[in-house]
């Protein structure tokens, strides 16, 4: 019964996290078209490669430096793409075993996928999880590549309509609820200052790898990780109830 309103719990934020994540697509789309790519090749690579901050990357230093970028474009969208085979490996146990099952998880294992699965405290609701928002968010997010490649000139900024910010929103109402030790938020803090740090002087996707490291040194040596709650103890058996649909 509980695992059930779990499961149904992962599915309702699976989707909603993909439609937040699908709008931002209409900005890729608009910037793909707008840094010389065609309709077609912002398509198929939405299709093929399917992760947003390495396709960004990779359009954006185009836009940037023309053909001869084209370089240092692959390295930076390859350097995103780094922690997606991080993701693999975490999320190997929650795909389980079986060649055609992981070849399909390795399509759908991103950022927005992985963090809603292992948001939920069931094996059941990781997989609905996982397989809901995966799959949501490619469907979505290569219909709204294809608007806004082809309505891009119409749409102008897509900053100005807020769609930049819908994906950091999405993470932000996931990683809310899990900030109640101090580890998590040692971590959020430092990774977050770190990146920002960088982020002005190296390549895209090289801050995001160095503040990811943040959260494996303090997993290592368990830094903070023995803290209560910040709540009070007595809250949690109430939070627990509440979570899982008990009076």
């Amino acid at each position: 019964m509980h695992s059930a309103g779990e499961a149904r719990r992962a599915a309702r934020e699976g989707v909603g996290v993909a439609l937040a994540t699908s709008a931002y697509g209409i900005s890729f789309g608009a910037l793909a078209v707008a840094s010389g790519l065609d309709v077609w090749q912002t398509c198929v690579m939405s299709l093929l490669m399917f992760t947003g901050g390495s396709q960004f990357a990779f359009v954006g230093v185009i836009g940037a430096g023309g053909l001869a970028a084209a370089p240092a474009a692959i390295a930076s969208a390859a350097l995103l793409g780094v922690r997606n085979v991080a993701y693999g490996m975490r999320m190997s146990p929650v795909i389980g075993s079986g060649f055609w099952r992981r070849a399909a998880a390795a399509q759908f294992t991103i950022d927005e996928s992985t963090a809603v699965s292992l948001a939920q405290t069931t094996h059941h609701a990781r997989t609905v999880g996982f397989w809901v928002t995966g799959i949501g968010i490619y469907i979505g997010w290569n219909l709204s590549t294809l608007a806004g490649a082809l309505l891009g000139d119409v749409l102008g900024d897509p900053r100005a309509y807020g769609l930049d910010a819908a994906a950091a929103a999405a993470f932000l109402a996931l990683l809310w609820p899990r900030l109640r030790r101090r580890q998590p938020i040692v971590v959020g803090i430092a990774a977050a200052a770190i990146a920002t740090v960088l982020t002005p002087v190296l390549m895209p996707g090289l801050p995001v790898i160095i503040a990811a490291t943040v959260a494996i040194v303090v997993g290592w040596f368990n830094w903070l990780g023995s803290d209560d709650p910040i709540g009070s103890a007595e809250d949690e058996p109430r939070d627990v109830a509440e979570r899982e649909g008990l009076p």
